[in-house]
């Protein structure tokens, strides 16, 4: 009877031991809304940061801007003509929601039609995007930095006033290089509609445009 009720309580405390170790993984939310690109974005629902740069929308052109490769390329997103481009913004690689955010892609990634082609775009050095890339095996995505002169995010209108990294965002940029759907989150812990997105560049494939 002593030995049933050690066990008993070894299997309790294991329990709760468990359930704490799931408590140290919030759900991080998804966020459906949108703020314009030069808009305004939060951090915890309180602190407020303006959005600088040249702001874009849908309909215009994406900007030609230098990014750099995990490879050290210089790359240009005008240049990437001819696929369906969904593009993950992120602050930093090195944060919980930005990793949640790049992992979405990444599984997604394996999945999507030919013709489609996914990015993440961040303000991490080179060096970091590419250890991120060797850790998690995604290696479908392509990832470019503009740590450089926050080219991108000024030409967007997505760097983020005082920390100067970029807001979270997505994009999809049709084949001929045109803005078709975007959404800038508007607090910056939550997670943009990734599934929105991704169904909206499966469509646009699909048109052939």
């Amino acid at each position: 009877m002593k030995s049933f009720a050690f066990r008993f309580f070894v299997f309790i405390c294991l329990l709760l031991f468990l359930s704490g170790c799931a408590s140290l993984s919030p759900v991080i939310p998804v966020d459906n809304r949108s703020v314009n690109p030069g808009g305004k974005i939060t951090r915890g629902g309180a602190t407020s940061f303006d959005l600088l740069g040249t702001p874009v929308a849908v309909g215009q052109k994406i900007p030609s801007v230098n990014l750099i490769s995990r490879t050290l390329k210089s790359v240009d997103l005008v240049e990437l003509k001819g696929e369906v481009l969904v593009l993950s913004i992120v602050p930093s690689l090195d944060t919980q929601v930005c990793e949640r955010q790049t992992h979405l892609l990444g599984e997604a990634a394996k999945s999507l039609p030919e013709g489609i082609r996914v990015l993440t775009i961040s303000r991490d050095l080179p060096f970091a995007q590419n250890r991120f890339a060797d850790r998690t095996g995604f290696k479908d995505i392509l990832y470019l930095s503009d740590y450089q002169n926050a080219d991108f995010g000024r030409g967007t209108g997505l760097l983020i006033d005082k920390i100067y990294l970029l807001a979270r965002a997505i994009f999809v940029v049709d084949r001929e290089g045109t803005i078709r759907y975007l959404q800038v989150v508007p607090e910056l812990s939550h997670l943009p509609d990734m599934d929105e997105a991704l169904r909206f560049a499966k469509g646009l494939l699909a048109t052939g445009i």
